[in-house]
């Protein structure tokens, strides 16, 4: 609970940060003088003041936002002397630029974190199928279990390489997202003939990158050989004289081809409220055995069929792979995934408008903070991958023509720019309220969303 509620103010503090200080220095760059610089709202914590500029910065109690207050005659009276220095004074592409620059510099600091990230690197499960389920998408295509997947094309554009089995999840997903259809390069071997398999994603029921649709495709996890680890003393598996370490070659004459097969299987075995003893052949040093299992029976949650198992955890460790680039390479990609995460982003939410998407996919500060402290309990590499994931999110957030976000100021200005006058007061207080009830109805969401996830 500590380092969730740590690794949430944390993540919350350096993006704010980031986010008001690039409004801060572009002020600054425009000759805009700058009163305060708050990272929070409320009561000051921490507050000092610059002899230099008169900039008074401040760590406010509620870590919920910032803001960057400006000289501006439309909030306060302005000393003659220093009317050149207000905000409003300033030409329309210099406030453009002061209100664009926050946004900007979350999108900067994402591609900075995901640079580091790809510098760093990480291991992940490498690029092999596990033998998908019948009538999945992967299924038809004709995936078998060991496929290693060599190289993507999304919507019939360049081949792309394969690193490891994100890759894989992250092109479905970009599929989804566009509707496009899927290209995998696979072989039964890393050193086989390679054969493409075409991948239909437009008849699927759910065109969501969830579980569930994951689940339809066919990618359920990793390939892992299906060995048995721990078993639980009195449970079927125990009863029936299975051992950690046994590995199953087959299930009343059926090849066990990878652990996933094997999980589905035993699952779906109970699918008829019963479950019948089972011929499993093991080898077990060198010998093979054949032993009678009987599965027990699970009732399955919120009307779901019941499931069978074994108590017995099923799967060894999956081939990981070390996926690391080199200091051009690593930024490159950084740049390109900053780039796809932020039009992903903006597709994701053109749906939701117009009901393609559901509005389950808006996570609130709770969600946020729960993926907080479980990445931080990861590892850095992890907890920087989600602090640039929550960057380009509020980025992307903040650029949408709403009035009480700096994507509405920059609509203002658009207006200004192409008729040469300001937004009429009566228009900029009626838009004022309509951005206004869209963010606390999008925050009613975000906040029923997270209650339905963390405790449904």
């Amino acid at each position: 609970m500590l380092l969730t509620v740590v690794s949430f103010i944390v993540a919350l503090g350096i993006l704010i940060a980031v986010h008001e200080w690039g409004h801060y220095r572009v002020a600054v760059a425009c000759g805009v003088k700058v009163l305060r610089y708050s990272i929070g709202f409320g009561k000051p914590l921490l507050r000092w003041t610059s002899r230099k500029s008169g900039t008074e910065y401040v760590i406010a109690a509620l870590p919920l936002g910032g803001y960057v207050r400006m000289l501006d005659e439309r909030e306060g009276e302005v000393r003659p002397e220093e009317k050149h220095l207000a905000f409003n004074n300033q030409p329309l592409r210099s406030r453009a630029a002061i209100v664009a620059a926050g946004p900007i510099a979350n999108l900067v600091l994402a591609v900075a974190l995901l640079t580091v990230v790809n510098w760093m690197g990480q291991s992940e499960p490498a690029a092999r199928l596990a033998e998908p389920p019948s009538g999945s998408v992967l299924q038809v295509a004709g995936a078998r279990s060991g496929d290693w997947v060599q190289r993507i094309s999304v919507a019939g554009k360049d081949w792309e390489p394969v690193s490891a089995l994100g890759d894989v999840r992250w092109a479905l997903t970009t599929a989804a997202i566009e509707g496009a259809p899927l290209q995998l390069e696979v072989s039964a071997k890393p050193e086989a003939t390679p054969r493409v398999l075409q991948l239909d994603l437009s008849a699927l029921k759910k065109q969501e990158p969830d579980a569930a649709f994951f689940e339809q495709v066919g990618l359920i996890g990793p390939w892992t050989s299906p060995v048995l680890d721990e078993v639980v003393a009195g449970g079927p598996a125990d009863k029936a004289g299975l051992r950690q370490g046994d590995l199953v070659l087959s299930v009343d004459g059926r090849a066990a081809l990878d652990g996933v097969q094997l999980r589905a299987a035993i699952r779906m075995s109970g699918a008829s409220g019963h479950a019948a003893a089972q011929t499993w052949v093991v080898q077990r040093d060198g010998q093979r055995l054949s032993l009678q299992v009987r599965p027990e029976i699970v009732a399955g949650k919120h009307g779901q069929a019941a499931i069978a198992r074994v108590n017995a955890f099923i799967g060894g460790p999956p081939e990981m792979v070390e996926v690391r680039r080199g200091p051009w390479d690593g930024f490159q990609a950084g740049l390109a995934k900053t780039w796809e995460l932020s039009s992903m982003t903006l597709r994701m939410m053109g749906r939701m408008l117009i009901g393609e998407a559901s509005l389950k996919n808006i996570s609130g500060p709770l969600t946020i903070a729960d993926y907080a402290g479980k990445s931080a309990s990861m590892g850095l590499v992890q907890y920087l991958s989600f602090l640039a994931l929550i960057s380009i999110s509020l980025g992307v957030l903040n650029l949408l023509p709403l009035p009480v976000l700096d994507g509405g100021h920059l609509m203002y200005y658009l207006w200004e720019g192409v008729t040469g006058r300001n937004v009429s007061d009566v228009w900029a207080e009626r838009l004022q309220r309509a951005g206004v009830a869209v963010i606390l109805l999008m925050m009613s969401v975000a906040f029923f969303n997270d209650i339905n996830r963390l405790w449904g």
